[in-house]
């Protein structure tokens, strides 16, 4: 099975700090990955690696089969899906959502002069309507719930059919309501043959998506723990992790965890 990303004793520093200490880790095509550990432990900045949008301080990191700093990361970056707070944050408040999604076959957010083909405008509508969008084609993304903030970030990492996806906290600061519901979806997509290699993540095991395969475990910059979900979420590997005791539970492909007493 071909592999999708690949770190190599990477380490990251930024401003005299270690975010990420030899970090070696490989995703395959198949994979359904979910990243968790505590704040600060350095889980979105691997995130920003596999997006190509920084460099290692040391070690490599190889993307779809190209070396990052070795490769035009622009044209690198249309062949991933990402789906991120401060990707959010450069959508005009006055973009309408079908834009939003649309935009993304140029990569650029908010809707110029540039010129879309007959399939954008149909992929862009498909994306909409698998990510219950439909209705709010027209609605401008300022006036949006989080919820739906969350699921139009997604539909637009959708929209340029990706080799890798990536999501970084989908379900944060979502109700009860809206994460279950977008949690439904991803498991959706996850379940699909069509989907590309997933890496979310994430700081409750309660927010992974039935169908996801495998769960990295950060602390410290380090990774504590890595494989198939079943051999990494335990109470000793999480306890360890967080630096808690904690008692782990499954049940219908659904995750739990609290503390022991």
């Amino acid at each position: 099975m071909a592999s999708v990303l690949e770190l190599t004793d990477v380490s990251f520093v930024r401003n005299g700090t270690r975010i990420l200490d030899s970090v070696s880790w490989t995703v395959d095509e198949a994979d359904r990955w979910v990243i968790l550990g505590p704040n600060g432990a350095g889980k979105s900045t691997i995130l920003q690696l596999a997006a190509a949008n920084t460099h290692p301080s040391a070690g490599t990191v190889e993307v779809l089969g190209e070396r990052v700093g070795k490769v035009d990361v622009f044209e690198l970056r249309t062949r991933i899906g990402l789906a991120a707070t401060n990707l959010a944050r450069r959508i005009p408040a006055q973009e309408r959502v079908g834009d939003v999604v649309l935009t993304a076959a140029y990569a650029v957010t908010g809707r110029w002069r540039e010129r879309y083909e007959s399939f954008d405008l149909e992929r862009a509508a498909e994306v909409m309507e698998a990510w219950d969008l439909a209705g709010l084609s027209t609605r401008t993304f300022g006036t949006l719930s989080d919820g739906e903030r969350k699921r139009v970030q997604i539909a637009r990492a959708v929209m340029t059919d990706p080799e890798l996806m990536l999501l970084d906290e989908p379900a944060g600061s979502l109700d009860l309501g809206a994460r279950e519901s977008l949690l439904e979806s991803l498991a959706d997509y996850a379940s699909s043959e069509l989907a590309p290699a997933i890496v979310m993540v994430t700081h409750h095991v309660e927010e992974i998506p039935p169908g996801f395969t495998h769960a990295m475990l950060l602390a410290d910059g380090r990774i504590t723990a890595a494989g198939p979900l079943a051999e990494v979420l335990t109470d000793q590997h999480l306890s360890d992790t967080f630096g808690v005791p904690l008692q782990v539970r499954q049940e219908a492909g659904r995750w739990s965890a609290r503390a022991k007493h």
